[in-house]
């Protein structure tokens, strides 16, 4: 919790003209700082916190989420988080777009981002190689004389603007279909309700040094793919796509690893995933950083760490009453298992000496929450994947949760490569699904003396359930009464947009219905 207090102060020093779009409150953030442990096991935070998020809503009903997590510093991921929202969220997607439209739209978007980052570092690449200049030759920066001490200065404070870059998983929900764009190692997961438990499939797939696919593509850029693999690192990152880092994007012939490269070998392009369709689907999405899976991996071992979470957000589910409550339990759960397996000296606390920033985010779909949690409902396997039971370590003997959780693992489709991008979707759209179900508030049931008749929300539900008749589906209103007030984007600057200015957006007005997240 601290660290999400100082992350909120943070962002109350540096206004963002995201500040004011409208927040999708059908969803949930939890997250904690990086932390190093000495032998004691005290532990203390190595870097300032690199990741970062957002989850927002459009006028025309379009949500936007995202995790992303930066390393050397959090300049690339602010950027990213900010100019992302711009690409997305001024009018570039409508409830008309087809799929193939908004698969462009993304594509765009990642591509106008990452060119966008690198412009702006221009005038600060250009003054560094200016000042290197002036430096003699051949002479290690220590034993330079005195009067160099201020250019080396400045060289540092340069490095530290232009270094560093983010991987990012986004979400797109748009006329109840779901897109997923990955750059990366963070992951995407839905979790659907079905007759056998609870379905976990993750939607993306990670770009690192041990995926076949990116390994082949490498290989036909000319590079050694097996050393790569065998290395397992490309500048101290795992991943073999990123936003941002100058060095593979610019330097890369310097690079041993890199230079025999036909083109740049470390691409920001994102794979899609998607449509998915998610009518009827009970149940919530994931996204989290590499930071969180990465540190129960570390604690339990490699394979489950997916499952493992799906698991405690549904445990959390039945105990909380806020999704920020489940997210934020979480990352404190994961946070305690990893820091406890290093105490204990075992056979793992080798592998957990630190963990870098863990952020998860948990979107809702009328899966049961707190109260409401009800048995649930054991549904058909999914046609789209293979399923395999697994079981699942972690447990909670204080859970009060009524629901009965059998998970099972779809695996992700690998599909086609397609100018090194894959091109299948990881479902079937013909995935059978079945709804949870959940109860009615008061105010669906007529009964207005449980709304206590106070709120605005609560007479606009009267007057659609009594004058206007309308159809009650039970899954979509968890949350919904949390929705923020109207609001104008106000003229901040957006970052890499001309002049700086951003076009101002017209929040929307709070809709009578349960699709307003």
């Amino acid at each position: 919790m601290a660290a999400q207090r100082r992350s909120l102060l943070q962002n109350e020093q540096q206004p963002s003209w995201t500040d004011d779009l409208p927040l999708c409150h059908l969803s949930g953030v939890g997250s904690a700082s990086n932390r190093s442990y000495s032998a004691d096991g005290k532990g203390t935070e190595s870097h300032p916190p690199e990741d970062n998020w957002l989850k927002f809503r459009s006028e025309n009903n379009c949500f936007l989420y995202g995790v992303f997590n930066g390393y050397d510093g959090n300049r690339v991921t602010n950027f990213v988080a900010q100019r992302l929202s711009a690409e997305l969220l001024l009018g570039q997607l409508s409830a008309e777009h087809t799929e193939a439209d908004v698969r462009r739209v993304l594509l765009q978007a990642f591509d106008v981002v990452e060119r966008s980052f690198l412009e702006s570092i221009d005038d600060a690449l250009a003054e560094k190689a200016s000042l290197q200049s002036q430096l003699p030759e051949g002479v290690p920066q220590h034993q330079l004389p005195p009067q160099y001490q201020k250019i080396l200065e400045r060289l540092k404070t340069l490095e530290k603007e232009i270094s560093g870059g983010a991987m990012a998983v986004v979400a797109v929900l748009l006329n109840n279909r779901l897109y997923v764009a990955n750059v990366g190692t963070n992951r995407a997961l839905l979790c659907k309700s079905t007759v056998d438990g609870l379905q976990v499939t993750q939607l993306n797939v990670d770009h690192t040094t041990e995926n076949e696919d990116e390994l082949f593509r490498l290989s036909q850029l000319g590079l050694d793919a097996g050393k790569i693999k065998q290395v397992g690192v490309i500048c101290g990152q795992e991943s073999t796509r990123r936003i941002g880092d100058y060095k593979v994007k610019y330097g890369y012939t310097d690079i041993d690893l890199l230079s025999a490269a036909k083109s740049k070998p470390i691409i920001a392009e994102p794979e899609i995933h998607g449509a998915q369709p998610l009518d009827g689907v009970t149940g919530f999405l994931v996204l989290m950083s590499e930071g969180l899976y990465k540190a129960l991996e570390a604690a339990h071992g490699p394979g489950q760490a997916n499952q493992e979470i799906a698991a405690m957000i549904d445990t959390e589910f039945a105990k909380q009453t806020s999704l920020d409550a489940v997210a934020q339990a979480v990352v404190d759960r994961v946070k305690r298992i990893h820091s406890d397996t290093f105490a204990s000296g075992g056979e793992r606390a080798k592998f957990c000496p630190r963990h870098e920033d863990m952020t998860l985010l948990v979107r809702n779909f009328g899966y049961p929450l707190g109260e409401m949690s009800q048995a649930a409902p054991s549904p058909a396997p999914a046609a789209g994947g293979r399923v395999y039971p697994v079981s699942v370590p972690y447990s909670s003997a204080q859970s009060t949760s009524k629901t009965s959780v059998t998970l099972s693992l779809v695996m992700p489709s690998q599909g086609q490569l397609v100018n090194g991008a894959h091109s299948a979707s990881t479902l079937d759209e013909a995935t059978p699904t079945l709804t949870n179900p959940v109860p009615r508030p008061p105010w669906a049931q007529g009964d207005w003396d449980g709304c206590r008749g106070g709120s605005q929300v609560e007479r606009n539900w009267r007057e659609l359930v009594q004058e206007e008749h309308w159809c009650w589906s039970p899954p979509e209103w968890v949350g919904w009464a949390g929705l923020a007030p109207q609001s104008r984007v106000k003229r901040r600057g957006v970052p890499g947009l001309s002049g700086g200015r951003g076009r101002p957006c017209q929040a929307p007005r709070e809709r009578r219905g349960p699709e307003s997240g």
